[in-house]
């Protein structure tokens, strides 16, 4: 039985649920997940939608042109149709922390997450034994403002080479290139700890630490041009206090990046994150 998961959205009007719902009686399939939501200051209707397909003969692609032709045109819907056994690939970039890498990896390795991962990139070497242990071939590309355009090439060249679906920084210590971005918008995702913007710099959780804060977090978003400033996946927090040192916020900090990060690869990965006009409308 094949499976597919719709994604749509368009401008709110009457009528949308039941022709989605009626074209997928048509097609001969069962609704196992619906979901929806309306932006009413925006006027705009989200839905996602998982079904069961009891006929075989009926090809994807015919579903797709059908849909289209017939519904989505009709309500001028955005559209994205996937099927459940498509793991879209997923490249790495890193730098020298490890924590968030060796999470990922783990939970791959147990099948945690609905991705294949054909590359690991990084602007050092440090971590290059940790992706061997993974059997994931690992590419150095050094990266810095002398080298920029040609490492730009070099990184482009292999995800596409690779046929990459979308990108995860996992803790990559570099501002990611325009064109990089622009060729993979709302597809890389990135984690950093949420002091941001009180605690900007090298050691924020220093300032947090002298500053007396009592609750840290992290975030991981859609990466666009404005740094650290798009589409939010996913946030979490915990709290501390006068009695934890430097090493705890730290050590907190980094359990919730690891926390956070694969959330947000999972989420995205299922197809259940939506961007638009700067958010997420995220189907949990």
């Amino acid at each position: 039985m094949q499976k597919i998961t719709i994604l749509i959205h368009c401008e709110d009007q009457k009528g949308i649920i039941a022709a989605v719902t009626n074209f997928i009686l048509k097609v001969e399939g069962n609704i196992i997940y619906i979901d929806q939501h309306v932006d009413v200051e925006q006027n705009v209707f989200f839905m996602r939608l998982e079904c069961e397909l009891a006929n075989l003969n009926i090809r994807l692609a015919n579903i797709k042109e059908d849909f289209q032709k017939n519904i989505a045109d009709d309500f001028k819907m955005s559209l994205e149709i996937y099927t459940k056994d498509q793991k879209p690939k997923m490249a790495l970039f890193v730098s020298k922390y490890d924590h968030c890498l060796f999470d990922i990896l783990g939970r791959y390795s147990a099948d945690e997450l609905n991705v294949e991962i054909p590359l690991i990139i990084s602007n050092h070497e440090d971590l290059k034994p940790i992706a061997e242990r993974f059997n994931i071939p690992f590419y150095y590309i050094p990266f810095t403002k002398e080298n920029k355009e040609e490492g730009e090439k070099k990184q482009i060249a292999l995800l596409q080479k690779h046929e990459i679906d979308f990108v995860v920084l996992a803790r990559y210590m570099q501002i990611i290139t325009p064109t990089l971005i622009s060729l993979f918008e709302n597809k890389i995702i990135n984690i950093h700890h949420s002091f941001l913007p009180a605690f900007p710099g090298a050691k924020p959780y220093h300032s947090a630490f002298k500053r007396g804060v009592k609750i840290i977090g992290a975030t991981s978003h859609y990466v666009t041009q404005h740094l650290d400033e798009g589409p939010i996946i996913e946030q979490d927090i915990t709290r501390v206090s006068h009695i934890n040192s430097i090493e705890d916020f730290i050590m907190k900090g980094r359990d919730l990046e690891r926390i956070v990060l694969a959330r947000a690869i999972k989420l995205h990965a299922e197809r259940k994150t939506m961007v638009y006009d700067n958010k997420t409308v995220v189907f949990y």
